[in-house]
């Protein structure tokens, strides 16, 4: 109860995820879908930054439920203050970023919780970000979320998986090679 009471009960779960085995850097990422829904190419999002590949390349999911795990083993090197987004490095370089629906940075924040922070070392699967969707669906323009490899000039070659079902944790969307 006094863990509960001081918090201490949610350093040792943070402590826990610090430990995650980080595998060695082989040149490639397999990336699963982050979240549970619909994979779709990027021109589908409705916002011309992410439907243009401004800040990179990557895909889209339309999401059906409001969790979002790690997508590929990687260390968390940004989560927004607004826990609408949080961007991930790879151990072989590649910087995804994961930008939970469109407009949702002006819910300050309202509908998200973060179970992660800077410097934590994630394995896929593992609980990110969770998200109110009918809050999101009423207050935003749109719950789908783009993955986008910021990097990728540097981080090689992009193999996609769009127009599929996807299963968060489990179907793997994209494929990195250097």
């Amino acid at each position: 109860m006094l863990k509960k009471l001081f918090g201490l009960d949610k350093k040792e779960e943070k402590q826990e995820k610090a430990e995650v085995k980080m595998p060695e850097a082989d040149g490639k990422d397999v990336l699963v879908a982050p979240l549970t829904g619909q994979a779709l190419p990027l021109s589908e999002v409705p916002d011309p930054t992410f439907a243009e590949k401004m800040m990179g390349d990557g895909v889209a999911i339309k999401p059906t439920e409001g969790t979002v795990v790690a997508p590929v083993h990687a260390e968390v090197m940004q989560v927004f203050p607004t826990k609408h987004a949080v961007g991930l490095k790879t151990v072989n370089g590649a910087e995804i970023l994961i930008h939970i629906g469109i407009e949702t940075v002006n819910m300050q924040g309202e509908g998200f919780e973060s179970f992660v922070k800077e410097g934590d070392k994630v394995a896929p699967g593992d609980k990110l970000i969770t998200f109110d969707m009918d809050l999101v669906n009423e207050k935003a323009e749109s719950t789908i979320t783009p993955i986008i490899i910021t990097n990728g000039d540097e981080a090689g070659e992009l193999k996609k998986e769009e127009n599929i079902d996807v299963s968060r944790g489990e179907t793997t969307i994209l494929t990195i090679t250097k």
